[in-house]
């Protein structure tokens, strides 16, 4: 049984994905008060089969959900909705498609590696980054921000991070774009779909073990130096987990700030008012800003989780083997956890959104840089170019299906061109 949206879509189909983010927020709020927490999906494969699940859309059922990994996994069949074999899940998911212990091990590994305190010196180049690419925009009046801005900045970090050159970041830049573009033509320049996705896989695979042999055997004070070199009582990063580590922070860690960044611009073109409390007190208002966005945008659409064993939730008996899939943005939206939920509200405190994941060992790796990648780039470019605001509506990704990521791909800007701040 698949339960449709007032809007007569199915939540599995890719025309309810090509709307307006509101549009869609107010079915999956509807759906919600008519049929609670859950609700049964049917996604339609590619090659005509079905693949049924149950859409998770209440907050505090999601919460639940990403506090018990044991009940709800993520290892068996892929945190995509359709099963992946064994062997492609390692390739793309890295992380996310593991259950402890093996997830507790690396995530132990890669956590040394990631906490604050050594990605300093990395979060002082994100200044630097982001007032390189805005003064390569800021004489022109008008650009489209998504290439101009929003997918370079957070790529270039992670890249610098890594330790990749700059003359790879063009091959780098291509080939998430295809991975993150979810079968939109236009990321695909006319390949097929699983082709192109899996040959970008390999391509990022590829340079990431060419820079980790590097590594090991000339170590610098890069990431990859950091993560090969890594002994946690005795247990170091193979060279198999490295190249789908790298997939991962290259895909996953770069698509909250880079779609947070169109969606944002969007959002304060649409609510000058919020726009002006934030711009007029950036100290005071920078931090639940971000936060807003991340809510009200909810940029990674969802996750899949595998029922181990039954199970009750809510009224609701699992069985084992069934598929629940947590949808950020609706859970984000749901009044019994947000007041007004509907309304963006730069100020809103508490926030308590989802929007980096719910609670428990799946929480977003890199959820601490990407809100300091927000609050920068907002920062500078209302310092910079205190006039932008869209000129036209954001372009969203032409999806097969469910997007892992609701990705922006245009978003026009205009603004009153001035000098760069390179000498």
């Amino acid at each position: 049984m698949d339960t449709l949206a007032p809007s007569g879509l199915s939540v599995g189909s890719s025309d309810f994905w090509r709307r307006p983010l509101d549009e869609r927020m107010a079915d999956l709020s509807a759906l919600r008060e008519e049929n609670g927490p859950f609700f049964p999906v049917e996604l339609q494969g590619f090659v005509g089969d079905s693949h049924p699940f149950y859409a998770v859309v209440g907050h505090a059922e999601l919460v639940e959900i990403s506090r018990h990994p044991k009940v709800f996994c993520s290892g068996q069949g892929s945190i995509a909705i359709q099963d992946m074999p064994e062997q492609a899940m390692e390739f793309f998911g890295s992380l996310i498609n593991m259950d402890d212990p093996r997830h507790a091990r690396l995530r132990g590994i890669v956590n040394r590696s990631f906490i604050p305190k050594r990605l300093q010196d990395v979060l002082d180049s994100v200044e630097r980054i982001c007032s390189e690419l805005i003064d390569e925009m800021c004489e022109k009046g008008e650009v489209d921000l998504v290439p101009a801005l929003a997918a370079p900045f957070p790529l270039l970090v992670i890249c610098e991070m890594m330790g990749i050159p700059r003359s790879e970041f063009g091959t780098v830049l291509e080939s998430t774009n295809i991975i993150l573009g979810a079968g939109d033509p236009e990321m695909l320049g006319g390949r097929e779909p699983f082709g192109a996705i899996f040959e970008a896989g390999i391509t990022l695979t590829g340079l990431m073990n060419e820079l980790a042999t590097e590594r090991r055997k000339n170590p610098t004070d890069d990431l990859t130096s950091a993560l090969v070199h890594a002994n946690i009582d005795g247990e170091f990063l193979t060279p198999e987990e490295i190249g789908p580590f790298f997939i991962l922070l290259a895909v996953a860690g770069n698509d909250t700030t880079r779609t947070a960044t169109s969606i944002g611009m969007h959002l304060l073109g649409e609510h000058p008012d919020q726009r002006r409390l934030w711009q007029d007190d950036m100290d005071a208002v920078t931090a639940t800003a971000v936060e807003e966005i991340v809510r009200y945008g909810s940029p990674v659409t969802f996750m899949r989780r595998t029922v181990t064993h039954r199970t009750e939730l809510s009224g609701h008996t699992f069985e084992a083997g069934e598929k629940v899939v947590l949808f950020y943005g609706a859970a984000n939206r749901d009044p019994a956890a947000f007041k007004d939920p509907d309304v963006f509200d730069v100020r809103r405190d508490p926030n308590p959104h989802v929007g980096f994941g719910g609670p428990g060992p799946h929480f977003c790796l890199g959820a601490h840089l990407a809100r300091r990648e927000l609050s920068i780039v907002f920062r500078q470019l209302f310092d910079r170019l205190r006039d932008i605001e869209p000129a036209g509506p954001p372009v969203h990704l032409e999806a097969n299906g469910i997007p892992l990521v609701g990705g922006v791909k245009h978003l026009p800007v205009r603004f009153t061109p001035t000098a760069p701040a390179r000498s």
